[in-house]
């Protein structure tokens, strides 16, 4: 009987499972999954227009409402946030962080925008509106969104005031809520958000359509 090389065939098995663009990839080290891709047991909210499908969740605003918000059951202080996204044609959602489950997330806690940038009808926005800004406070370098319909990487790591965003491998934004708006919000308004350093993290819906995979944390708070 000739001999089978066992170490091959896992590793053959591995490439292929870990395939980009199947949605699956390896955990990473010290992170945990928030969601199951089955379906949104850990996260509350507007479950209606909110949907797990086939590994993703989708924002479907025909579901019910204009999109709405689903934030994670759990709150949540320092931490490493990763996760993917796919845009449609003018997309416009944004991730919550820091947030309470009523109000405003762009005010009573933090939104960081996901967006469509080359969208026309958002072609005048303010800096602090494009992808990957805090909205109204810190503006995030444009250009590193690959083009709709693909899936993007996006990182947020939040250390007390500090946070740090990396989108497709490239830093987007490295600064410090407090710090950037210590002489005043960029968009002239009130945003006692900034003092909340723990609370929920959530997708916030505008009525596009927009997919998500591959969502995990790592508690930078747990020693």
């Amino acid at each position: 009987m000739k001999k089978i090389n066992i170490s091959g065939i896992a590793l053959v098995i591995c490439i292929f499972v870990f395939l980009p663009g199947n949605g699956q990839r390896p955990m990473d080290a010290g992170f945990t999954k928030l969601f199951n891709g089955k379906n949104l047991d850990g996260w509350v909210g507007n479950k209606e227009s909110y949907r797990a499908q086939d590994g993703m969740i989708i924002v479907d605003p025909n579901g019910g409402g204009s999109g709405g918000n689903l934030f994670t059951a759990d709150e949540y202080s320092d931490f490493n946030f990763r996760f993917e996204f796919q845009l449609t044609p003018g997309a416009n959602n944004g991730l919550g962080i820091h947030a309470p489950l009523e109000g405003d997330a762009a005010y009573v806690g933090k939104e960081l925008q996901i967006l469509d940038n080359t969208a026309e009808k958002y072609a005048e926005l303010q800096p602090y509106q494009y992808h990957g800004s805090v909205y109204g406070i810190i503006p995030a370098k444009k250009g590193f969104l690959k083009p709709v319909g693909e899936w993007n990487e996006q990182e947020v790591i939040v250390r007390g005031s500090s946070i740090k965003i990396n989108l497709n491998g490239t830093t987007i934004v490295d600064s410090d809520f407090l710090e950037a708006s210590k002489n005043g919000t960029m968009d002239k308004k009130e945003h006692p958000g900034l003092e909340r350093n723990k609370g929920h993290i959530g997708f916030l819906g505008h009525g596009d359509v927009v997919r998500f995979r591959n969502i995990r944390i790592k508690d930078l708070t747990k020693k």
